[in-house]
C-alpha cells in the first residue's frame, strides 16, 4: 500500500511506524501538518491509499477525510476523547489505558473503530509511557487495521462506530490546564506528587513555585527522606530534594518563564549551592552493577543527553569498573535512552554554545576511545532505549550491540545542521558494515534492519530485558572460545593502532567539528537552536516526503 503519515513532527512514535509500515513492503512517505493547503497538495502528489496521523495538534481538512480513509492514532481508549489523554489517564491512577485507532470525521476523536490495543500502566513519566507502552499497542492496532483495508475497500468490512463498541469505557474530558494539577505541598502525598509531575513530563511540565519564582518541573522521583511538607531538604545529584505529605521526591529538571530549555535545577538556581548536599546514589544516573563475570554500567542520564561533566563521570566509572575481576562489561544506557549524543539544552544555554560544544565533543571521544583501548576484557552495548546521533556510535565503540526489538535507532549527524559527527565513527563504521552510507540516509532504523545490515549484533525480545542481557552475557563470558574472541580482539586492536592510530582518526574528525562550531558555515548552531527552541517547521525535509523528491 502507499501511506502517507501526516504528523506534528517526526517524533518516536512515528519514527517507530515509518520503520514498522516500511519492513512491512508498503510505500511510506512523510508530510509535516504545516497548512491544509500543503497537505492537499502532498496528498495530490503522492496519491496514498490512505493517510496515518499518528501525532497532529489540530483537525484533518474535511475535503481530505471525505476523499480518502484517514486513520487518526488517539492515545487513550476507546471512547475516550481530547488532547490530554495519557496525562489523566496518569492522573486517574489508571490501571490500564490502551490506543484507539479511528477514522477521521467531522467531530474531533468521535469517528469509528479501527482497531483498539490496551496495556498496563506503569508507574513512569508521560513521556516514558508513551515511547514503550503507547508505541507498542500503536505498532500493533496500526498494523491491524491495515489488514482489515483490502476488505474495507471491497465492502466486506467496515469500522465500528463508537456507538456500538462494545466495551465502550472513556469520556470526553478537556485539555489538561497547568491549574488544573498545581502541587499542593502541604497535603498532597508523594504518589500525589509524583503523579502530577510525571503526567507532564516531558511537556508541558508541571507548574510549581521555586524561590519565588513560578516554573515548569520535570524528572521527578521519590527519595528516601522526610521533612515538614514543601520544604527544600537539599541538592543531589543537581536536583532538590522536597518534602511531601508523606516523604519525599527529587527533582531533577526545571525551565524558567518563557524559556523552553529544560536545566538541572543546581544549574537554573544558584540558591542551590546553599543548601545541605544529600546522598546521591538513590538517583544518580550513573551505577555499576556485578553478576559474576559480568559487570554492567548503567547512565540513566536525562533524554539520553551526555554533557560534558557527564561523559567525563561516566567515563571515570568506566575505569573504576574495570578494575573489577570481570570478562564482560556492558554499558548499559538508560530504560527510555541508550543515548541521544551530546546534550543540545546545555549547549544552547551556554555563553559559548561554540566553546561547549567543542568541550563536549572532546569528552565524549575520551570516552570512545576509553571504551576501545579496554582490551583485557569483551565489551558491550546494550540498548534497551532509542538511540541517536552520536549516542549510536558511542554504543559501537563496544566489541558487540545488544538491542531491544522495537529499539529505534538514528546513526546520522546531518539533520543536526551539516554536523560532521566524531565518536570515532570513521574508525568503528566502515569496519562493522563494509561502509558509511548509513549516515547518508538520514532516516530511523528499525533493530531489524539493523541486525539485517550488521549494525547490531542481536535483537532481544522486550520482556525482561536485562535479565536476558545478564543471563546470555554469563553465558558468552563463561563460553569455551571466549579466550580465543579476547585474544582475537587484542590483536586486530593492536594491528589496527599499527596501521593507523585512534588518535589520527579523532584529530580528522575534529577537524571537521571545528568547522561546524566555529566556521562560516552557522547550519549546525541554526539546527540545534530550532531544535531546542521547538521552532515550528516551516517544510517537510525532502528525506522524509519522498513524494516532493524531483521525479517521483
Amino acid at each position: 500500500m502507499r501511506i502517507l503519515i501526516l504528523c506534528h513532527s517526526f517524533n518516536s512514535l512515528t519514527q517507530r511506524l515509518f520503520v514498522e509500515l516500511t519492513e512491512c513492503g508498503h510505500e511510506v512517505s512523510v508530510e509535516f501538518d504545516i497548512h491544509d493547503r500543503v497537505t492537499a497538495e502532498a496528498v495530490t502528489l503522492f496519491g496514498p491509499d490512505l493517510i496515518l496521523a499518528p501525532f497532529l495538534k489540530r483537525a484533518i481538512p474535511e475535503s481530505i477525510w471525505r476523499s480518502l480513509p484517514c486513520l487518526i492514532l488517539h492515545p487513550g481508549i476507546p471512547g475516550d476523547r481530547g488532547p490530554s489523554a495519557l496525562d489523566w489517564a496518569i492522573l486517574n491512577s489508571e490501571v490500564a489505558w490502551g490506543v484507539t485507532v479511528l477514522q477521521a470525521t467531522a467531530e474531533m476523536d468521535a469517528g469509528p473503530i479501527w482497531a483498539t490495543a490496551q496495556f498496563a500502566m506503569r508507574k513512569a513519566a508521560k513521556s516514558s509511557l508513551y515511547r514503550f507502552e503507547v508505541t507498542e499497542a500503536a505498532v500493533s492496532a496500526v498494523l491491524e487495521s491495515i489488514a482489515y483495508f483490502p476488505d474495507y475497500c471491497s465492502r466486506h468490512w467496515q469500522p465500528t462506530a463508537q456507538t456500538d463498541w462494545p466495551e465502550l469505557h472513556g469520556q470526553s474530558r478537556p485539555a489538561l490546564r497547568g491549574q488544573e494539577a498545581r502541587i499542593d505541598w502541604t497535603l498532597d502525598d508523594t504518589a500525589t506528587v509524583l503523579a502530577k509531575i510525571r503526567s507532564a513530563d516531558g511537556a508541558p511540565g508541571r507548574i510549581d513555585t521555586l524561590f519565588g519564582e513560578q516554573v515548569r518541573v520535570y524528572n521527578a522521583k521519590p527519595y528516601p527522606a522526610l521533612g515538614a511538607p514543601g520544604a527544600l531538604l537539599g541538592m543531589a545529584a543537581q536536583g532538590l530534594v522536597r518534602a511531601t505529605h508523606d516523604g519525599a521526591i527529587w527533582i531533577g529538571h526545571a525551565r524558567r518563564g518563557k524559556n523552553p530549555i529544560k536545566r538541572p535545577l543546581a544549574q537554573l538556581f544558584p540558591e542551590c549551592l546553599s543548601l545541605s548536599l544529600l546522598d546521591a546514589s538513590p538517583v544518580d544516573p550513573i551505577h555499576y552493577e556485578e553478576h559474576g563475570p559480568v559487570g554492567m554500567l548503567h547512565f540513566d542520564v536525562y533524554n539520553g543527553a551526555l554533557d560534558t561533566e557527564s561523559c567525563i563521570r561516566l567515563r571515570e566509572a568506566w575505569l573504576m569498573a574495570c578494575q573489577r575481576p570481570t570478562r564482560i562489561l556492558i554499558l548499559m544506557g538508560g530504560h527510555d535512552f541508550f543515548c541521544n549524543g551530546l546534550d543540545l539544552n546545555a549547549i544552547e544555554a551556554a555563553e559559548s554554545p561554540a566553546d561547549t560544544s567543542w568541550a563536549n565533543i572532546n569528552a565524549m571521544d575520551d570516552l570512545c576511545e576509553t571504551l576501545m583501548q579496554t582490551t583485557d576484557r569483551l565489551t558491550l552495548a546494550a540498548l534497551h532505549g532509542n538511540a541517536g546521533a552520536g549516542g549510536t556510535f558511542l554504543a559501537l565503540a563496544c566489541d558487540a550491540i545488544w538491542a531491544r526489538k522495537g529499539v529505534i535507532l538514528n546513526p546520522h549527524y546531518k539533520n543536526m545542521g551539516n554536523l560532521y559527527g566524531s565518536e570515532f565513527w570513521t574508525y568503528r563504521l566502515p569496519r562493522r558494515m563494509g561502509n558509511t552510507r548509513l549516515l547518508d540516509r538520514r532516516l530511523p532504523l528499525g533493530s531489524t534492519e539493523a541486525l539485517r545490515l550488521g549494525f547490531i549484533d542481536r535483537e532481544l525480545s522486550p520482556a525482561d530485558f536485562d535479565a536476558q542481557i545478564i543471563a546470555q552475557a554469563c553465558h558468552w563470558a563463561d563460553s569455551p572460545g571466549f579466550a580465543t574472541q579476547l585474544s582475537q580482539k587484542q590483536l586486530q586492536r593492536a594491528t589496527d593502532e599499527a596501521d593507523k592510530p585512534l588518535a589520527s582518526y579523532r584529530t580528522e574528525e575534529l577537524k571537521q567539528m571545528q568547522r561546524n562550531f566555529y566556521g562560516f558555515d552557522a547550519s549546525y548552531h541554526v539546527a540545534r537552536a530550532h531544535f531546542v527552541n521547538k521552532t515550528a517547521h516551516a517544510w517537510t525535509p525532502r528525506h522524509l516526503a519522498r513524494h516532493r523528491e524531483p521525479g517521483f
